[in-house]
């Protein structure tokens, strides 16, 4: 027969391995998580003189309306757009709610992956957590060059 001291020690034992088991679980997916979005493709960008330069061409996952793109440089990552045949629209890459890299597109809305907050694709909080917009940086699009003034 278990004395009150061994029932006590083992109870507590119980809980704490159903607590942490809980935990675990919580960090884990689940059925009922955010979705994340699709993965936007990553290109690369030359940053210098205050912008970041990239090529847009037929290959370039930026080429066609309504398209978008994560764009890697030097001088940050951004979400980028391509709004119509010659307009693109730029913002940050880092969530407004703890800092994470965005890295999902989905319905025309960027999901960032930590927490599911979403965004428009000018910047705009769709649903939080996050509560403050991305910020948005000027674009200029002329011989399939798209420059981002940061």
């Amino acid at each position: 027969m278990a004395t009150r001291r061994e029932f006590c020690v083992h109870a507590c034992q119980t809980i704490s391995l159903a607590s942490v088991a809980g935990a675990l679980h919580g960090c884990g997916g689940s059925p009922t998580a955010p979705s994340a979005g699709a993965p936007l493709q990553t290109v690369s960008g030359a940053a210098g003189n205050g912008a970041v330069v990239l090529t847009i061409d037929a290959a370039s996952p930026l080429a066609a309306v309504g398209s978008a793109a994560l764009v890697q440089s030097t001088a940050g990552n951004f979400l980028v757009t391509r709004t119509a045949q010659d307009s693109f629209s730029a913002v940050t890459a880092i969530c407004t709610h703890e800092g994470c890299t965005v890295t999902g597109f989905e319905n025309q809305t960027f999901v960032c992956p930590c927490h599911g907050s979403r965004y428009t694709t000018s910047g705009t909080v769709v649903n939080g957590p996050a509560t403050q917009p991305l910020r948005q940086f000027a674009t200029a699009f002329a011989n399939s060059v798209l420059t981002i003034t940061v």
